[in-house]
């Protein structure tokens, strides 16, 4: 019988969500300074540095084999594809629907009050290799900030508190790319509002979800995708009024109990 207060072999080594993220900062250093080069942007609106993407998908890697060594990577690496972690498939419609659903009343909201808008064009090639290129790059993201970073940050301080301080963090990873294509103060404050309510909901979503990291690359995606797909490629994209109606969506989720203590004996 094991003494009074050993550690379970069984149980996952404990994961350092603050190292992840000096780790992810670090490593995203070289790709700032290639941003800061100049050059040509990836797509409109994401200069080189947004190659960093790669950076939380290295980190979690790095601290995983740090604390459990390769089958720990192993199984950091399995969560990619781990559907089947949801309990319920019906889930995966506010997943894959929620934010476009946002960015497409914030269309017609321009509309109605007048704002000059050009019709979408969303030809069906273009948009699935990207919305494939971005799957790629959320699920390099979501391996580190869902797959290594939520759980420890959740069982800490629940779930709103979880979104809270990583949508803080993820937002501010992408101050130096945004202010790299010249956005302004005002527009990345409010992007920044818009990212914290979505880390909100990720979190939220992540705890009724298995913990699926495939999922929350999903959601990540659908980010990216609905900005890129708004006229014309983003730039008549009005950021301040659907920040806006994240924040709303998340406050009503931390109202109906998001912020509950984080549930014991789920799915790991």
């Amino acid at each position: 019988m094991a003494s009074v207060g050993a550690a379970d072999p069984r149980m996952p080594p404990p994961q350092s969500p603050f190292a992840f993220f000096a780790l992810v900062f670090a490593l995203s250093a070289p790709f700032l300074v290639l941003g800061a080069l100049g050059g040509p942007h990836i797509l409109p609106g994401v200069p080189l540095s947004g190659l960093a993407f790669l950076c939380p998908a290295v980190a979690a890697v790095i601290l995983r084999h740090r604390e459990g060594g390769a089958a720990s990577v192993r199984a950091l690496l399995a969560r990619s594809f781990d559907g089947h972690r949801v309990p319920a498939k019906v889930w995966y419609l506010p997943v894959l629907l929620l934010y476009p659903a946002v960015v497409t009343a914030s269309f017609f909201l321009l509309r109605l009050t007048g704002t000059a808008v050009p019709d979408p064009r969303i030809p069906l090639a273009p948009t699935l290799l990207l919305a494939l290129g971005f799957f790629l790059g959320a699920l390099c993201e979501e391996l580190g900030w869902s797959g290594y970073a939520t759980r420890p940050l959740r069982e800490r301080w629940g779930t709103a508190g979880a979104g809270l301080v990583l949508g803080a963090v993820w937002a501010v990873w992408h101050w130096v790319p945004l202010l790299q294509v010249q956005r302004s103060v005002s527009w990345i404050a409010w992007w920044s509002l818009g990212t914290v309510a979505a880390r909100v909901i990720m979190v939220w979503l992540f705890d009724h979800m298995g913990r699926s990291v495939l999922a929350m690359t999903l959601f990540h995606m659908t980010l990216n995708v609905a900005w890129q797909l708004f006229p014309v490629n983003g730039s008549h994209f009005d950021m301040p009024l659907v920040a806006t109606l994240m924040a709303a969506i998340a406050a009503v989720i931390v109202s109906v109990g998001a912020s509950t203590p984080p549930r014991r004996g789920s799915v790991r």
